[in-house]
């Protein structure tokens, strides 16, 4: 990518989170992620450009040296900051800017620093071309945390039976952030069965919110509405899916057909995010196995016999179970963290030119993934320890915010691809390729924040619960006409 020859014509709107905005490339497979601003900074240019190259190269350092060795080398990408012309992003943002959903627009595209950062085009196969038309289908799912906690400090006993993701969900809807529960559980998705992601990935697709997003030929084509009244066309994504997987059912002939393609659709995912991506293995796969306390959430509706059926867990080297691995290096709990947080506080404000050395603000940096392995198990009391928990903790928080991204494309029948590369169902064959992006550091600043939401989104809960006598139950499953599909065999 020559920097000095940039043309905003050959860059289109792609996406944006609530930091960030991205272009994808109309010919090359990468991205440019661009930080936003609130309106009212955008102009304080000096502040802006420093803080704009020290903050991506953050997350450059804290990807390359903390998370690729926690998550595998073959999951996450690093990318690379680059300085780009003004002018050129300026017009890029001008270009842009009627694209962007209104709900986004409170936050303008930093123009003045220049700073970007260069990442791979995830939605797109490389190579990208197997000997099929069909262009290759991305999905892009935010999975949240995939267990209960464990920690003694837990205090209120709800926390230990409902995980945070239905927790939430409650004071989302109070708050107006969404219009509908969403049904969806990470402790399905995260358990292993078959049987349990079958049925989160069905949930994600009924109602997506900002955990499920679809792409095909690089171009989103399912996701939530702006207008979060509005609920996606599961209609119009199966005319979308229909040329891979019509032959299951033959001609199309509606409600029936549907099931079909959603369900070879589901089982494909289900594949990708079980397999271990090592052919050379052979037998058993080792298994990453939680305690059923921690696996089994109340709020999902799924059956109690179905949450409780047999004894399944994660390929220790799949996707799903290097997110898990790293999502309990938080094994205290916000409650069991804040303290120590105050704890370290206390001890800069003592001693303000310690905080280099312990890191709190970084630099990502091999030592600071030592601190992080070495933390002692045991507190006894020392800075260390206080520092060790705290940095954990943000690293799990990393891993609890992050998403994957499975992109796969049908194989020509003389394709020959290894075989930890395909995905298997009866017809067709796929190739795959599995990243975990949204790998940002969270700030060490935030956890007085995390602390008091945590606060309120457990208490509401109780509150909404308990007022409404809307225990966490099953029987709202009964009155779905279309609950056949959810046990469909998925062998």
């Amino acid at each position: 990518m020559a920097l000095d020859k940039m043309d905003e014509n050959d860059w289109k709107y792609h996406g944006e989170g609530n930091k960030s905005l991205v272009v994808s490339h109309v010919q090359h497979s990468r991205v440019l992620r661009l930080l936003k601003y609130p309106s009212e900074d955008a102009e304080n240019t000096q502040r802006t450009t420093e803080q704009a190259f020290q903050h991506i190269l953050n997350i450059v350092e804290y990807n390359r040296n903390v998370m690729k060795p926690l998550l595998g080398e073959k999951y996450v990408h690093s990318g690379e900051v680059v300085k780009l012309p003004l002018d050129f992003v300026r017009q890029l943002s001008l270009k842009v800017q009627q694209e962007r959903p209104e709900l986004r627009c409170d936050k303008v595209m930093d123009t003045f620093s220049g700073c970007g950062l260069c990442l791979p085009n995830l939605t797109h196969l490389s190579p990208c071309h197997f000997g099929d038309h069909r262009p290759p289908l991305c999905v892009e799912i935010k999975p949240k945390c995939g267990f209960l906690p464990f920690s003694r400090h837990v205090t209120k006993e709800c926390k230990r039976k409902v995980c945070r993701f239905c927790m939430h969900q409650h004071f989302k809807l109070a708050n107006g952030k969404w219009n509908r529960l969403s049904r969806y559980c990470p402790l399905d998705l995260f358990s292993g069965s078959k049987q349990r992601m079958f049925v989160a990935i069905k949930h994600l697709l009924e109602e997506p919110q900002n955990n499920l997003k679809i792409f095909k030929g690089g171009e989103l084509i399912y996701s939530c509405k702006d207008d979060a009244k509005q609920q996606p066309d599961l209609n119009e994504l199966v005319q979308h899916l229909w040329p891979y997987f019509h032959h299951s059912n033959g001609l199309y002939n509606g409600h029936q057909s549907s099931k079909a393609v959603f369900n070879e659709f589901i089982q494909v995912i289900c594949g990708a995010l079980l397999g271990s991506g090592d052919s050379s293995r052979s037998g058993e796969p080792r298994k990453v196995q939680l305690a059923e306390s921690r696996s089994v959430c109340e709020a999902s509706p799924l059956h109690r016999e179905l949450l409780r059926s047999g004894n399944h867990g994660l390929p220790k080297d799949s996707v799903l179970a290097k997110i898990l691995q790293v999502q309990m290096l938080d094994n205290l709990d916000i409650e069991g963290v804040y303290p120590l947080y105050k704890r370290v506080e206390q001890y800069l404000e003592e001693f303000p030119k310690e905080r280099n050395r312990l890191q709190v603000d970084g630099p990502y940096d091999e030592g600071f993934l030592e601190k992080v392995k070495t933390c002692p198990s045991e507190d006894d009391g020392s800075i260390e320890y206080a520092v060790g928990k705290v940095l954990q903790y943000r690293v799990a928080m990393t891993a609890k915010d992050c998403s994957i991204m499975i992109t796969f494309a049908p194989c020509g029948e003389d394709e020959k691809l290894q075989a930890n590369l395909e995905i298997q169902p009866p017809k067709p064959r796929f190739t795959y390729s599995v990243s975990i992006l949204d790998l940002d550091p969270k700030p060490y600043d935030s956890i007085p924040h995390q602390y008091k939401l945590d606060s309120k989104i457990v208490n509401y809960y109780l509150r909404s619960t308990t007022s409404a006598q809307d225990l966490p139950t099953s029987n709202h499953y009964k009155d779905r006409q279309d609950c056949t599909l959810l046990f469909h065999p998925i062998e």
